[in-house]
């Protein structure tokens, strides 16, 4: 129960949803032989409860256990992923698993600090092209990316709660491209500010837990959801708070932002650079939270299968953004869970960063934009449709996934059913009606040594047992008979 409540722990820390990680835990408790466990799980509280014993001596156990703060952290993700395959398998002791655990949580990140850096400018240039803008526009993306996680990494070193570093990754995020636009425009070199803003809120937002607390409600955990739907608005608050700050800094400055243009949906020639801008975004957005090389091929691969249903598919029919965000979801969460599993990693990873790309980070700014200058049904409109995409990606994301679930089924080790439908009934009345029924047989993992395995006892009546024991307890009578 102890080990199950940290691989827990470790799942809900890397942003895995509660219905998930609930199935994770009965599965490695169910592979070391203990069915009967209630597991409940709110927010970042774990407890797992049991009994154990039989009549007069049956006793209840619980362990309880205190998840850490969400940090996406793929490199962890994929190395529990790994434990709970073997211990499916039956592979790893109760012993080991606790020293492998112990190894995980001290686990250093793969790449250096600089390499997790770059993977942010990545990110931010090539997603900044994507959302139209030009070869300037993406070498300016690119520094910006990496001053807004330099100083957010900064002000996380000195304790500073995350809120103000929304706050002061939105002003960054507007203030030096502001700067840059002016100085630019006096030097009569033009270029678009609002791609690169719109890049910088989608940085910031990435990493929040936007999405996956919609993910959470989707698959039947109210509380957890909308404890972290309260906080990821908050958060999400900061951000646009900082963005609106930078923009009434400018104009203080007397720095005038250009006004938002409406951009014209991409031709099909384009099509081929934004998908690729799209997949590499995403790379980069997958090594920047610590991903191994195959994970990060494989969400490229996903996250360029979203944005090529959402361009070559979509847009000519006319579909709204909202719709063709839920749509290319699935597309991300269908891709994602075959080739996850086809490859061996966590969903989660392929789930994440294939949405990236689509998240609403333009809109946020033109509903923040539209605001501070007395715009405010526009305003509005754009705020309540960035929500909407974002509850899109997850509606898509989810059944994407189920559907690969479905196509391609896991040969795990799977007796906890078996076993809750012999839990119906009482040790007595089990013991009752076993002379009578039979009662369900719990299967052996397919994966265990044939060794291993129990031997059938004979089928003999009842009746000639009786008879053939109490022959043996009488031998004179035996040879009597004979």
């Amino acid at each position: 129960m102890d080990i199950a409540a940290r691989v827990a722990d470790l799942l809900l820390s890397s942003g895995q949803s509660n219905s998930d990680t609930r199935a994770q835990v009965h599965a490695v408790m169910s592979a070391y032989g203990l069915h009967y466990c209630h597991v409940d799980i709110v927010m970042n509280t774990i407890t797992i409860h049991t009994s154990v014993g039989t009549g007069e001596d049956k006793r209840p156990v619980t362990v309880f256990h205190v998840a850490s703060g969400v940090a996406v952290d793929f490199a962890k993700l994929s190395a529990v992923d790994q434990l709970i395959r073997s211990i499916h398998s039956g592979a790893t002791p109760p012993a080991m698993a606790e020293r492998i655990l112990e190894d995980i949580t001290r686990q250093k990140p793969p790449h250096p600090w600089w390499v997790t850096l770059l993977g942010w400018g990545v990110m931010g240039g090539f997603i900044s092209v994507m959302l139209g803008g030009d070869l300037l526009v993406g070498v300016i993306s690119f520094f910006v990316s990496m001053l807004i996680i330099g100083v957010n990494d900064w002000l996380g070193s000195k304790r500073l709660p995350p809120f103000y570093q929304n706050v002061v990754g939105g002003f960054l995020a507007v203030v030096p491209v502001a700067g840059l636009y002016h100085f630019a425009a006096q030097n009569g070199i033009t270029f678009s500010p609002s791609q690169v803003i719109g890049m910088g809120i989608i940085v910031l937002v990435a990493g929040l837990t936007l999405v996956q607390c919609l993910v959470d409600g989707i698959t039947h955990s109210p509380v957890t959801s909308v404890a972290k739907f309260f906080e990821a608005m908050m958060m999400t608050g900061g951000i646009i708070g900082g963005v609106g700050l930078g923009i009434q800094f400018a104009q203080f400055a007397g720095i005038e932002l250009p006004p938002l243009e409406i951009i014209a949906p991409p031709v099909y020639h384009e099509v081929p650079l934004l998908v690729l801008c799209g997949a590499i975004g995403s790379a980069g957005f997958a090594v920047a939270c610590h991903a191994g090389w195959r994970e990060t091929f494989v969400s490229a691969l996903t996250a360029g299968a979203g944005m090529l249903f959402y361009y070559l598919i979509l847009i000519p029919f006319g579909v709204g953004p909202v719709s063709a965000s839920a749509l290319s979801a699935v597309a991300v969460g269908l891709a994602g869970g075959l080739l996850s599993r086809r490859y061996m990693i966590p969903p989660l990873i392929t789930g994440i960063v294939g949405y990236t790309p689509m998240l609403p980070g333009l809109t946020l700014y033109r509903g923040m934009y539209a605001s501070l200058n007395e715009q405010m049904i526009t305003g509005f409109t754009n705020l309540a449709m960035a929500i909407a995409i974002s509850g899109g990606l997850a509606a898509g994301v989810v059944f994407g996934e189920r559907v690969a679930r479905r196509l391609r089924r896991p040969q795990y080790f799977r007796p906890y059913s078996a076993f809750k439908r012999a839990g119906r009934y009482s040790f007595a009345k089990a013991a009752q009606l076993a002379r009578h029924t039979r009662i369900p047989r719990v299967p052996m993992s397919p994966f265990a040594p044939r060794a291993m395995r129990p031997q059938r006892p004979p089928r003999t009546s009842t009746r000639y047992s009786v008879l053939q024991g109490e022959a043996e307890a009488n031998p004179e009578e035996k040879s009597t008979d004979r």
